[in-house]
């Protein structure tokens, strides 16, 4: 019999039984299952959660055009991409989020947050 534990620890069992452990988590991300392997090293690594993380760039990807004057709305900005204009101002709301939320990458970047 093998049992899979989330938390990773030891399991005692009496007899003649293997038990084979395998330190992950199972959580849920947008109704799917995902499998997160259990960090064993004391500084555990940041999440990504991909779709975010796109989302967040898109906007300030589309934020920055309309600063520089590229495109005069959002509006423009769905035409040209092809999405509904509803999308690029949901995604532009993004940028509404506070700062301690959202911290830009320093990697490549001049901009300080």
């Amino acid at each position: 019999m093998t049992k899979i534990i989330q938390t990773g620890a030891a399991v005692q069992q009496q007899g003649a039984k293997l038990t084979t452990l395998i330190p992950l988590h199972i959580r849920r991300s947008g109704g799917r299952k995902v499998v997160i392997p259990a960090s064993t090293s004391s500084d555990s690594a940041a999440e990504h959660h991909t779709p975010i993380l796109t989302a967040l760039s898109r906007a300030f990807h589309w934020q920055r055009l309309l600063d520089e004057g590229r495109v005069s709305s959002g509006a423009e900005i769905a035409r040209q991409e092809g999405l509904n204009q509803s999308s690029v101002n949901e995604l532009l709301r993004l940028m509404l989020l506070s700062p301690e939320t959202v911290r830009p990458c320093s990697r490549g970047s001049s901009r300080k947050p």
